[in-house]
């Protein structure tokens, strides 16, 4: 049967009746937006790094039995930062420039600033111990090194 204009019923049925399901059809396609990804963990030790080497820079201006040794433990713990950013970087490429920010120097109780360096290098220690079996090889290795760098920072102290 043909109506007057020459399109079929079903035809037109057809348009009616299929127009409230294609955009249901349609959007069951789509692939829903990707999460965003997961914190790099290096991130966290390059912060981390940072702090430590900004208290041991502290340490050596307020403490000058220990400068030479906190000293130490800034330039190593700043190269650490340095190094473990790079990898973030290079993973992850920030999307906006790194902005430095210029945080209070952290207070010093020279009675405590020896253990506090070394409790210091002992954490990172163990956070890089518990998270270097689930990383890529190539990143275990820079976990590795920096892990040794702090051992050996400890042996500074005695």
């Amino acid at each position: 049967m043909r109506g007057t204009g020459g399109t079929s019923r079903r035809a037109v049925l057809g348009v009616l009746f299929g127009a409230p399901v294609a955009p249901v059809v349609l959007s069951a396609c789509t692939t829903p937006p990707a999460a965003p990804p997961a914190p790099d963990p290096l991130a966290d030790l390059a912060s981390t790094a940072r702090a430590d080497a900004s208290f041991a820079r502290a340490v050596a201006a307020a403490v000058p039995a220990l400068a030479a040794a906190a000293g130490s433990v800034a330039d190593a713990r700043s190269a650490h930062a340095e190094v473990l950013q790079r990898e973030v970087d290079r993973a992850r490429p920030p999307r906006t420039p790194a902005s430095s920010s210029s945080a209070v120097p952290p207070v010093v109780d020279p009675a405590s600033a020896r253990g506090q360096l070394v409790d210091g290098l002992r954490a990172a220690e163990k956070r890089i111990g518990g998270l270097i079996g689930s990383v890529p090889r190539y990143r275990a290795g820079l976990l590795g090194s920096v892990a040794a760098g702090c051992a050996s920072l400890r042996e500074v102290f005695g």
